[in-house]
Parts: structure tokens; C-alpha cells; sequence
């Protein structure tokens, strides 16, 4: 199959995954999850998205499982559900669980039919680990690592690992897969190395559909260059630290800097514009467009917010929207992510 993904550079690649590749790495992600027949199957992430195709449907079919496609997040709605359908199987971003957590109906609905869950993608808090196992009575907690390109997975812990393994590592590589971690000069770090983390196994797409150069860019010799940073252990549990390129999480879901300020590039009154991602509390990050209007135009934030949500997917519109006079460039012209980084983050948290 194709999956879309957008790159650094704002346009969609095709991503090209093969049905034996899929088959196996979903089948491997079933066995360690502990996704079986029978399960009922809450299916809420996007079905455009690998957790919610590939470890959703794709799985609860490999399985037997039951599906309940669920279109629209709403804590109360989703935790009615769990109670009526006696929901065994709920995965999801932290996002998700933070706000089930935080509802203040959680303990009037009867939700002791939950059994396993698989989260990731952002930053997972040892005392939500406890509190998803406590508070909302999950018997298996896991978190896992992956990319489109290696077809949604690449590590995964176990659920019999402690907390803080599970809060803080994404896991060791699926059975038959390969991790490692590389200096910038491409040397091979020993463990507690810090570099970039490379996949090889059958996870690995066959490449990115028409771009030969982006596929040549990004499969070196076998391995998937991830652009993500990491730390592998002497036990091999990854641990993320950074990102070499300029992607956010929001939510669990990436986002790329270059797509948004493509799509921001169309508005009437914008002469220039840069996106950054800054923590957040509840959503793991949330992107923040810092924005140079036309001579002449007017800045409206409010209007700004509703023409985003009318022209892109509602994860990735900017949660705040900065008027300046000029971005912050370097001797060559390009804006310096990195202090606007650092400047919205100290502004607007």
C-alpha cells in the first residue's frame, strides 16, 4: 500500500510498504500488545495514520478481533462506550488517556473490561503509566517507537517491563529487526551513545513512490535513517532525546514545520511565516506560526485559527499565532529555528 507523509520539505511522499512486510511487523506488534480474538477493539486514532490502519484495523483483522471505529475523541463519549461495549483493547497517544483521566464523570462509568493499551509518540510521564494501570484498570501498558517509513513500528517495550521503563524507553527493535545508533560521522556508538537512530529489517519501506533521490537520501546500505535522535542501553531499549529535523509531535501525530507554513503561505495577508513546535502540557507540543503580515494588513489571530481549521487537518493547526516584524535569519538567509524556538517557548509558556 501507499501511505502519505510529509517531509522537511513540505510535500507529501509516498510512502511504498509491501504486504508481507506489513503482515509481519503488525503480527509482531499484535504478539508483544497482546491483541487477541475475541478483544473488542476501540479504534479512535485516525485511520490515515499507521496506529490507526495499520496497528488498528490491519491488527484486530490479523486477529479476529472486534472493531468499534470511534470518529471523534470525546473523553465522556469514549469512556460510555468502553462501559457499554465492555471495550478490552484501547491504544492511544497520552493525550488521550490524560484527558480520560482528567474527566471529572471517570469513576461513574464501569470500565473494568479494559485489558491492554498501547501508547507513545510523545513524552509518557512515569505517574501516567500508574494511573492508566491504576485509575483506569489496564492490565498491559506498552509503549512504543516508529515511523511511516518502517511501516508504524520499530520498537516496542514489553508490558512486563516496570514503569519507568516504560515511561521512559520506546522499547527494544521487533523480533527479527535491527537498531542502531550513529555518530554525524557515521560511526556506530556502543551503548549510551547519543546519535541518530537507523532501522534495517523487513519493517523498512521499499522506498518513497517517484523520489528516487529522497529514497537514496533516506536508505543507506539497508538502514532507514530516521532523523530522530536517541540513546540505546546495554539491555538495547531506545530511548528518544531530539530530533535532527524540525517535526513536532502534537497529540502523537507528526507534524512538519515546512507543510503548515506552505498551507499558512496561502493566506491574503501573509508575507511571511515560520512554524515551531513548544512543549505543552497536555498535548505533549503544539506548533506556534510566527507570522509577518503584508504592508498593509491587519493581524487577527481569531480569524487566522478559524481559516487554518477550515484549510488543514485540525492536528495541525497552530495553537497560537504571533504577530512580528521580522524572523530571526542567518548570514544566509534562513530563519534560525532554533532561537524562535527558544524565544516562543519563553514567551508563551
Amino acid at each position: 500500500d501507499l501511505m502519505f507523509t510529509s517531509g522537511t520539505t513540505g510535500k507529501p511522499k509516498g510512502v511504498m510498504l509491501g504486504h508481507a512486510a506489513s503482515i509481519r511487523t503488525i503480527t509482531e506488534w499484535a504478539d508483544v500488545v497482546g491483541l487477541h480474538a475475541g478483544d473488542r477493539y476501540l479504534i479512535i486514532n485516525p485511520f490515515f495514520h499507521a496506529f490507526g490502519y495499520k496497528a488498528g484495523w490491519l491488527a484486530a483483522l490479523l486477529r479476529g478481533a472486534t472493531i468499534y471505529p470511534h470518529l471523534v475523541f470525546d473523553a465522556e463519549a469514549v469512556l460510555q462506550r468502553i462501559q457499554d461495549e465492555k471495550i478490552t483493547f484501547l491504544p492511544g497517544p497520552p493525550t488521550l488517556f490524560l484527558t480520560m483521566l482528567a474527566h471529572e464523570k471517570l469513576h461513574d462509568f464501569d470500565i473494568s473490561s479494559l485489558n491492554a493499551t498501547v501508547t507513545g509518540a510523545a513524552t509518557v510521564p512515569p505517574i501516567l503509566i500508574e494511573r492508566m494501570r491504576k485509575d483506569l484498570g489496564f492490565k498491559k501498558v506498552t509503549t512504543a517507537y516508529g515511523q511511516t517509513e518502517c511501516t508504524g513500528f520499530a520498537t516496542l517495550c514489553d508490558p512486563s517491563d516496570s514503569v519507568e521503563t516504560v515511561a521512559n524507553f520506546c522499547g527494544k527493535a521487533l523480533p527479527g529487526t535491527e537498531i542502531k545508533i550513529i555518530d554525524e560521522n557515521g560511526k556506530t556508538l556502543p551503548a549510551g551513545g547519543t546519535g541518530e537512530v537507523l532501522i534495517k529489517g523487513y519493517n523498512v519501506m521499499q522506498g518513497y513512490f517517484d523520489d528516487e533521490q529522497a529514497t537514496a537520501e533516506t536508505i543507506k546500505d539497508g538502514w532507514l535513517h530516521t532523523g530522530d535522535v536517541g540513546v540505546l542501553d546495554e539491555r538495547g531499549y531506545l530511548k528518544i532525546t531530539d530530533r535532527l529535523k524540525d517535526m513536532f509531535i502534537v497529540g502523537g501525530f507528526n507534524c512538519y514545520p515546512a507543510e503548515i507554513e506552505r498551507l499558512l503561505a496561502d493566506h491574503p495577508s501573509i508575507a511571511q511565516v515560520a512554524v515551531v513546535g513548544i512543549p505543552d502540557e497536555r498535548m505533549g507540543e503544539v506548533g506556534v506560526a510566527c507570522i509577518v503580515p503584508k504592508a498593509g494588513a491587519s493581524f487577527d489571530a481569531k480569524e487566522l485559527l478559524a481559516w487554518s481549521r477550515a484549510n488543514m487537518a485540525n492536528y495541525k493547526v497552530p495553537r497560537h499565532f504571533v504577530q512580528m516584524e521580522s524572523l530571526p535569519l542567518n548570514a544566509a538567509g534562513k530563519v534560525l529555528k532554533k532561537d524562535l524556538r527558544q524565544q516562543m517557548q519563553t514567551q508563551l509558556t
